[in-house]
């Protein structure tokens, strides 16, 4: 019945680390800030944060085979790295790669017993085409804007126990952000779940991501007993085509949010074995008992507040199949320890339509139902890549320059801002109002939606802040290379570059910066 559905469905990133790596045939960037973009969320924020490679080298790979090759040839199993996966990703280019900072295996990307990785999909895009991500005895995992497809557990090839992304055996802090993860049927199509978490997995946050066509959304806990997993986010994601298990949760606590349930055909959120499931601002369509406790008589528990369900059918509930609805109310209070901002349950189609899956721009809601391009996570490297320096100024000393301020009616974004400030403010002409990092250095960009050329900047302090800039690096945001580089503020002159993203990082301040303009010029 409920598969039926769902299968016609289906069918319509020390020296020698770094040389190692490059021998292997993977492309090397120096160090640099964690290629993830965007703030962390929910629980995967919390016990210490989730932070993945940053700070460590950044690779790029184009197999499954460099993506090894790049954890293996690591210091050790700690040392923080960024892994840039672009192409197709498939078991014809994922063999194992032995060394003493990893433990890989042949036809799944193995993330086993390592820490502080990150793998982002850039370039045209990373698919991991029947090839599975196996996260196992590991902390501090980040999983962004990659798509992971057709699974398998049996027939051929298999991976991954058929689970598109897993987790099991006391893993911590992973935070999973606009990936898609679809099957092409059930589990008698050879398929299981799409994002699974076992044996004492805690800390996880799945954001902005898009699971549709396949039999099983995915489980916590692999039996009624096994209750060990715990801590679990689950917000902006879109759930389409799919029999069951969004998530099925056993024992854990999960704040689920703002997500977006289309299509679900036989058993939505499944609370059981004592689970808790705070269910706030989501919006249900189109689908069948969309959250209660199903197929087990071990209860469990959900608090609801502001979702929406539209042309949503519940069945009658029997001793171990007890839909919430029609009319759901809550059976427990939940808190959670994090701060977080609700859209309206209204607006959640619309927004999640438009930010949920890989190839979204890693776009999130800014809280009031409106995409926008997130933060990046860390600041830029204090570090200049010595393959690309750029030029050395003095503190400039040059007139104000003419001509047509570009930053005008431009975007921008930074690594952070304290409290009052904004990057917006280094771009509306009024230098009353500023942008300061949350700390004595820190960047901000200014950006646009197609690519301009650019040969001069001009930053401008706060009344009462001048004299505080210290040492600074003018940045290529599109490729990362050095512009410029020098101390104090004013105008800043370089070779013309044509780009759609320009960065000013201050790695030296007197004291807290405080930026009114960031003005840019293309002579």
């Amino acid at each position: 019945m409920g598969r039926a559905r769902a299968r016609r469905a289906r069918g319509a990133v020390g020296a020698l680390a770094v040389a190692a790596v490059a021998a292997a045939g993977v492309v090397v960037a120096m160090p640099q800030a964690s290629a993830a973009v965007g703030g962390v969320t929910g629980f995967a924020s919390q016990n210490g944060g989730t932070t993945g490679g940053a700070g460590g080298a950044t690779v790029r790979a184009t197999t499954g085979t460099q993506i090894h090759a790049a954890l293996c040839n690591r210091a050790d199993s700690a040392t923080p790295i960024t892994i840039l996966v672009e192409g197709t990703i498939n078991h014809a280019n994922t063999a194992k790669v032995s060394g003493e900072s990893c433990n890989t295996a042949d036809g799944v990307i193995e993330l086993k017993q390592i820490s502080n990785v990150t793998i982002i999909g850039v370039g045209s895009g990373a698919v991991f085409d029947q090839v599975g991500i196996h996260i196992r005895e590991s902390k501090n995992i980040i999983v962004q804007n990659v798509t992971v497809k057709n699974v398998k557990k049996s027939g051929s090839p298999t991976s991954n126990g058929g689970d598109a992304i897993g987790m099991e055996s006391n893993v911590r802090n992973v935070w999973v952000d606009h990936v898609t993860l679809e099957a092409s049927g059930g589990e008698s199509e050879g398929y299981d779940g799409l994002f699974d978490m076992k044996d004492n997995t805690q800390y996880v946050t799945l954001s902005y991501s898009l699971l549709r066509n396949s039999g099983r959304g995915g489980l916590v806990g692999s039996s009624e007993t096994e209750v060990s997993n715990n801590y679990l986010t689950y917000h902006h994601n879109r759930y389409e085509n799919l029999d069951s298990r969004v998530p099925l949760l056993r024992g854990a606590t999960a704040h689920i949010y703002n997500n977006h349930y289309a299509g679900i055909n036989e058993s939505g959120i499944n609370s059981r074995a004592g689970g808790k499931a705070k269910v706030d601002n989501n919006y249900f369509e189109d689908s069948k008992d969309v959250l209660g406790t199903f197929y087990t008589t071990t209860t469990g528990y959900w608090q609801v507040g502001g979702n929406t369900f539209d042309n949503v059918t519940w069945s009658s509930p029997t001793s171990d199949y007890r839909p919430a609805g029609p009319d759901p109310k809550s059976t427990t209070t939940i808190s959670v320890p994090y701060a977080y901002t609700l859209d309206s349950a209204s607006c959640v189609p619309d927004v999640v339509s438009r930010t949920a899956g890989a190839g979204k721009g890693l776009q999130v809601s800014d809280g009031n139902c409106t995409p926008q391009s997130p933060d990046p996570t860390t600041p830029a490297p204090t570090t200049p890549n010595p393959t690309t320096p750029g030029p050395t100024s003095p503190a400039p000393t040059t007139p104000p320059p003419s001509g047509t301020n570009l930053s005008i009616g431009a975007g921008s974004d930074g690594s952070s801002k304290a409290d009052g400030t904004s990057y917006g403010n280094v771009r509306d002409g009024n230098m009353a109002t500023y942008w300061s990092p949350a700390g004595t250095t820190g960047s901000v960009s200014v950006k646009w939606g197609s690519a301009i050329t650019v040969s001069k900047i001009n930053i401008r302090e706060a009344a009462g802040a001048t004299g505080r800039i210290g040492a600074y690096r003018v940045l290529n945001g599109d490729t990362g290379a050095v512009l410029a580089s020098g101390s104090g503020a004013g105008v800043i002159t370089f070779p013309a570059a044509t780009l759609s993203k320009i960065t000013f990082e201050i790695t030296g301040a007197s004291g807290a910066p405080q930026i009114a303009e960031y003005e840019t010029y293309a002579g």
